[in-house]
């Protein structure tokens, strides 16, 4: 096995679980920095995503869209102050939701995304979408990735292609899984280990892993917060039934103020479901 895509280290340890998709692999655990990975990425090849149809390949773009709505609104209210009046690039923007909503206050707003299926809504929601980074030939205020970095053979590289596209005072925003789930690591459920763990999802990160990949990038980090997209129904739903969809089966459990308090904790102890960070280039660079 390679040494750690991080630290250079070779010293790993399996996590418990199986990837779900390819029983052939195995989940790592650098002991040196903390970063998971998959023990191969030779499944991921030259067109994989541009053909994988891994979004909602069997439901339309509607149905998926209502699914991820809940999220591009989320998202599009804690960053529209930062949108306003400016350009934003949305890297694996998948089905436009976000994108969508950004161009209802920004400036410009371009996407980037591999899968071919997807081009004739795009064309048709009069959204543009590029399929690689290098057609967005613009520099842009505002780069966002969204469930994105943990599926790139090489996060680090692809960062800082992204940052030779940010105007000075310019923002990345990267939302990721968190490595540290409390559904993984203090829950310790073994149905959510196999939903989690598959063969796209290359890498897992930790707050501390994903500062790393940032500033070996030559990325300022403005924050890294803790985020819990799922409410504690969610988590419960998992333990009681070993599946997803707690969030809307048992949904008269939750509450704003639930979910809040619940969100806090999970973020005390570092097991909150989600990383969102802010990044910037550095001024001396």
């Amino acid at each position: 096995m390679k040494p750690c895509y991080l630290c250079g280290e070779q010293s790993f340890f399996k996590r418990p679980g199986s990837v779900r998709d390819n029983p052939d692999l195995q989940v790592m655990e650098c002991r040196t920095c903390g970063l998971v990975f998959l023990s191969s990425f030779d499944h991921i090849g030259e067109g994989f995503y541009e053909n994988s149809q891994m979004h909602a390949a069997d439901s339309t773009v509607e149905d998926w869209l209502r699914e991820t709505a809940a999220d591009d609104q989320r998202r599009f209210d804690v960053l529209q102050s930062l949108m306003t009046k400016k350009s934003v690039l949305d890297v694996g923007c998948g089905n436009g939701g976000f994108l969508s909503r950004a161009g209802r206050v920004a400036a410009t707003v371009i996407g980037v995304e591999p899968e071919k299926r997807l081009k004739p809504y795009f064309d048709q929601a009069q959204l543009r979408v590029f399929p690689h980074i290098r057609e967005a030939n613009q520099c842009f205020d505002v780069i966002t990735l969204f469930h994105v970095l943990e599926h790139l053979p090489d996060p680090i590289s692809t960062l800082k292609e992204l940052a030779m596209k940010l105007n000075p005072g310019g923002y990345i925003i990267i939302e990721v899984p968190n490595a540290n789930d409390a559904l993984l690591t203090f829950y310790r459920n073994e149905a959510f280990s196999e939903f989690t763990y598959w063969s796209c999802h290359l890498f897992l990160f930790t707050t501390h892993t994903l500062e790393l990949v940032g500033k070996k990038a030559g990325l300022q980090v403005k924050y890294i917060k803790q985020t819990q997209r799922y409410p504690l129904s969610n988590h419960l739903y998992w333990l009681a039934e070993n599946k997803p969809g707690g969030h809307i089966q048992w949904s008269f459990l939750d509450s704003p103020e639930l979910h809040a308090a619940y969100e806090k904790q999970l973020g005390l102890i570092g097991c909150s479901d989600t990383l969102f960070a802010c990044f910037g280039v550095n001024q001396d660079e």
